[in-house]
């Protein structure tokens, strides 16, 4: 055996410097904010004595952001839907009307029962709020 290095059983020398991490950060985000928003950012990143990156990291990733998306409960869809409904049949009654043509009296029984159905959403609505 030649003079040489005794620990040559991994195949690879210690190069130094820094070790390895497990995870790696390799990838990067980047955030729009004001200076204000920067500045209030970098303070409570350094009252808790964290990075910026740590500290937006440890933000995000602990916090629970309530969502903007508001669910509608199942009547007031329905109520909706109907209005939506309502309102094609007026505006097509509506263009007819605006063409000048006269009536039919399908047409003008059509004109009472939207009427109605109107009424009876009104009251529907005033039922549910109170």
């Amino acid at each position: 055996m030649r003079g040489g290095n005794i620990m040559n059983n991994n195949n690879h020398k210690n190069k130094g410097g820094r070790p390895s991490k497990t995870i790696k950060r390799n990838y990067r985000l980047r955030v729009a904010c004001s200076a204000i928003e920067v500045t209030v950012i970098k303070s409570k990143a350094r009252n808790v004595q964290l990075t910026v990156s740590e500290f937006l990291r440890e933000a995000a990733l602990k916090s629970q952001i309530v969502s903007r998306q508001k669910t509608l409960p199942k009547e007031v869809l329905t109520f909706t839907a109907r209005l939506n409904h309502l309102a094609a049949n007026i505006n097509s009654m509506a263009y007819k009307n605006n063409r000048l043509e006269d009536f039919s009296l399908l047409e003008r029984a059509t004109f009472k029962s939207l009427a109605g159905q109107v009424k009876e959403l009104a009251q529907q609505i005033k039922n549910y709020i109170s």
